[in-house]
């Protein structure tokens, strides 16, 4: 294990222990128990004797640490292979989220394409191409397909729909395109560039020259976006507060950067827009109704009246893309992408709260765009002909349109249906239900710990699992705050996943067991969640049998309904009322499907029916978590 380098040689890895420490773990010492524990070659992680494992960074948040890695398949960057080990401030491993579903398996790493060939192919994906910025071998693991060799082409040009940054991976034996990646990302309508009025700004100075240039995170920055050039004067006083002059709009787009490294820092402990201290060029000038982010930069359009569109929920949202860039897993994927990146728009104006734009939870409604107000409605997607609910349409959905069931998720988390007062309006849910806020700072701490846990193959599905997770894990003493995050995604209709953990009597510790009255008859059932501790001691669940009157049969039944996203980390035993043990089911490294759904038929004619009766579950491997949902005996 090469830690220092941040990488793993899957030749000489060897199982490390990990016992938990009460030294809070600095992200050095984090990002050392997670190498360990990699090194251990866990079986969620999938991997084949032809892999290694690249640590990343380490991201930490609210006393969690998000210890982000790659891999390579011979070699080569395995694109879907990526995974993030959460440890808390005692170094315990708490969750592990991984892109990959099933093994690589063996591929050959010979190229039957030349790369020209796959260039050619991949800037044919282009209306324009200006530039290819390069050609490389890469094995395509995604979406739960086999591994496949691929020619992976960065290229820069127009699409159809405005200017572009693609990455193609195209087979390197059949030619066929397995994945495009976009990395231009926007928004079709945005806030007005002199929005925000009078403001003070830091700039930096250099003899008699003063910049638009954050002097402690110098690539913070607004440019002219015709010459790339950060605006310069000789008196430090910038703009003129006329919408259609461009240094006015790098007024408030600076103004807007520099405050939300601010919120970043303050709500949710990041250091800056890349995580590393600062961001991107914001350059305005686009000669388009757009404003959008490629990677590399940030560029702000203008309305149909020529006003550069730098407001704080726009340039927010544009600079939010860059965060989700910039965190585990990259963009955020299958429709969740502009949802992600309005969250971080509306917390950043809520955190500015600068009266000439009092925060809400519309988008660009300051703009007037084309004339129809806002184009986005969080409490309300409807508004702006965007879906409220989620369904499986979602996912294909146009990016902004798809945004409308995760904003509205947001709203509900942030200000519930009733809008949590400050003038906020009210807002119906798809199941007719109920929800009490938790107010915005905490909504965006919860969004921003899941976002830490995202992976290549983030959506919907998983961002209801990750955000119930970071909800457990930072509000270890209280259900309150998990229960208003899931009762938000039911509100949306995001449907409940099996990989989604539990809140019971509050805290990540294993609740106490809940015994239901006795049942007369022969026949039980406890549908009580119970939680099963990661690699932890064994929980159980107690059906109490009364009035039965005779003997257990000789084919009795136990019907088992456990979640658990690696069902082979969990034993399963049936405890009679006199302590005896049956065994039900044995744990397996190598059984990684999810659920334990089955039912059991055991022979307990040995035993009197009535009594207290124990389903007992422990789960003996770190990493993967679950607990009991329900389970019926049958005497």
């Amino acid at each position: 294990m090469a830690a220092a380098a941040g990488t793993l040689a899957a030749t000489a890895l060897v199982a490390v222990a990990q016992p938990a420490t009460a030294v809070p773990q600095d992200p050095q010492s984090a990002a050392a128990k997670a190498d360990a524990l990699v090194a251990s070659r866990p079986a969620v992680l999938a991997a084949s004797p032809n892999e290694t494992f690249q640590r990343r960074q380490v991201y930490s948040s609210s006393g969690f640490n998000y210890v982000a890695y790659d891999r390579t398949y011979n070699g080569f960057p395995v694109i879907g292979g990526d995974f993030v080990v959460v440890t808390d401030s005692a170094g315990a491993t708490k969750y592990t989220s991984v892109a990959l579903t099933q093994p690589i398996g063996e591929i050959s790493t010979v190229p039957q394409l030349a790369d020209s060939a796959a260039a050619g192919i991949a800037k044919a994906q282009l209306k324009t191409v200006t530039e290819v910025e390069g050609t490389k071998l890469v094995v395509v693991a995604l979406d739960g397909k086999p591994g496949k060799l691929a020619w992976e082409t960065t290229v820069k040009g127009t699409s159809a729909e405005g200017p572009s940054r693609l990455t193609v991976d195209v087979d390197a034996t059949s030619g066929a395109v397995l994945r495009e990646y976009e990395h231009v990302t926007d928004v079709s309508g945005t806030g007005t560039g002199w929005i925000n009025g009078s403001v003070t700004l830091d700039t930096t100075q250099s003899g008699s020259t003063y910049t638009l240039q954050d002097p402690s995170h110098t690539t913070i920055r607004c440019q002219d976006a015709a010459n790339n050039t950060t605006f310069s004067g000789s008196d430090n006083v910038w703009g003129n507060g006329t919408g259609t002059n461009k240094e006015t709009g790098c007024v408030d787009a600076f103004y807007v950067a520099q405050k939300q490294y601010a919120m970043l820092s303050a709500w949710l402990g990041r250091n800056g827009q890349n995580g590393s201290g600062g961001a991107w060029p914001i350059r305005v000038g686009l000669n388009d109704q757009n404003a959008y982010y490629d990677g590399t930069q940030v560029q702000i359009g203008k309305n149909t009246a020529g006003q550069w569109i730098a407001s704080a929920d726009v340039v927010g949202h544009e600079l939010g893309h860059g965060i989700d860039d910039t965190t585990p897993g990259g963009i955020s994927r299958s429709g969740t992408q502009e949802f992600v990146a309005d969250t971080l728009g509306a917390a950043t104006e809520w955190y500015i709260n600068n009266p000439n734009d009092a925060p809400d939870y519309q988008v660009g409604e300051e703009v007037n765009l084309v004339g129809s107000g806002p184009i986005r409605y969080m409490y309300n997607p409807s508004l702006a002909g965007d879906s409220n609910c989620y369904s499986s349409s979602t996912p294909g959905s146009e990016v902004h349109a798809a945004a409308g069931p995760g904003n509205h998720w947001f709203y509900l988390l942030a200000q519930g249906t009733s809008g949590g007062g400050s003038g906020q309006p009210t807002s119906t849910t798809c199941n007719s239900s109920t929800v009490t806020g938790l107010g915005i700072q905490a909504a965006i701490k919860i969004m921003y710990n899941a976002m830490l846990m995202k992976t290549s193959s983030s959506s919907y599905l998983k961002y209801r699992t990750w955000t119930l997770t970071a909800a457990k894990n930072l509000y270890p003493n209280s259900c309150a705050e998990f229960n208003t995050v899931k009762a938000a995604w039911d509100a949306v209709s995001v449907p409940a996943q099996s990989a989604d953990p539990t809140c019971t009597g509050g805290g990540t510790t294993p609740p106490p067991t809940t015994t239901p009255p006795p049942t007369t008859g022969c026949t039980g059932t406890n549908a009580t969640d119970v939680t099963i501790p990661d690699a932890g001691s064994a929980v159980t669940s107690t059906i109490t049998i009364a009035g039965c009157g005779r003997a257990a049969s000789s084919t009795a039944t136990i019907a088992v309904n456990v979640a658990h996203t690696y069902r082979g980390d969990v034993k399963l035993d049936l405890v009679a009322p006199d302590g005896t043990v049956y065994a039900l089911k044995s744990t397996s490294s190598t059984d990684s499907a999810d659920n334990i759904v089955t039912t059991y038929t055991k022979n307990l004619s040995s035993e009197a029916a009535d009594g207290a009766w124990k389903l007992r579950a422990q789960d003996v491997y770190s990493q993967d978590t679950g607990y009991i949902n329900t389970w019926t005996l049958t005497l």
